[in-house]
């Protein structure tokens, strides 16, 4: 089995701020790769109410683009291929027969959703593990000790601290900066990756 972390999201699109994360989670663990799993386009839109989603398709390119120039980093599009958006644990419980040995990377922004808007999390917590990535001015330590339910989770989370310069690059800031056409190409792939870039400027030309 590969030691791994399982990075669920939309990436829509990927960032800078994903990889380096993705990375850092990947060093902080001693794990061998990061198993990026892109959200299906409609379960974006739908349920987690975004006004974009690239679709799947754009998404998986530009994130297999991300990663062959990074051995570190793995893309699955199984998420992409089923009917409807699978449950975390499914595609964990997919991930393993695929030969992973796949711990759940998350953001600390989820953890209050995880008692009533997840499924399976004790199935989660006990047979894969929860890497959980601080984020911002989210005390991650106290949240979950004044939380009963977190707190019956905590010998399965460990908390990493986010690198700062991180915290200040979004999604939602790269389509916004792409669709008004306000940033500069270094800007673009300071914010992306270089890979990237180009498919996304080509992206809003043709929609455009």
């Amino acid at each position: 089995m590969i030691p791994a972390l399982a990075f669920f999201g939309a990436f829509n699109p990927p960032t800078a701020a994903h990889l380096k994360l993705a990375r850092f989670a990947l060093e902080a663990t001693g794990r061998e790769k990061v198993v990026f799993v892109p959200s299906r386009a409609e379960y974006i839109r739908t349920e987690q109410g975004k006004d974009f989603a690239y679709d799947d398709p754009m998404r998986l390119e530009m994130l297999r683009r991300a990663a062959d120039a990074r051995p570190w980093m793995e893309v699955t599009d199984w998420e992409l291929r089923q009917e409807a958006q699978p449950r975390t644990y499914r595609t964990l419980r997919h991930l393993k027969e695929e030969g992973f040995d796949a711990a759940l990377l998350m953001g600390s922004d989820k953890l209050p959703e995880l008692e009533h808007g997840w499924r399976y999390v004790k199935e989660i917590a006990e047979e894969f593990g929860i890497v959980c990535l601080a984020r911002g001015s989210d005390e991650c330590s106290r949240m979950i000790r004044e939380d009963p339910y977190l707190c019956s989770l905590a010998p399965f989370i460990r908390i990493l601290e986010t690198p700062e310069e991180t915290r200040n690059i979004s999604s939602t800031q790269v389509r916004r900066l792409v669709r008004e056409a306000c940033v500069t190409q270094e800007e673009l792939e300071r914010m992306t990756v270089p890979e990237i870039a180009p498919l996304l400027r080509m992206h809003d030309q043709e929609r455009g």
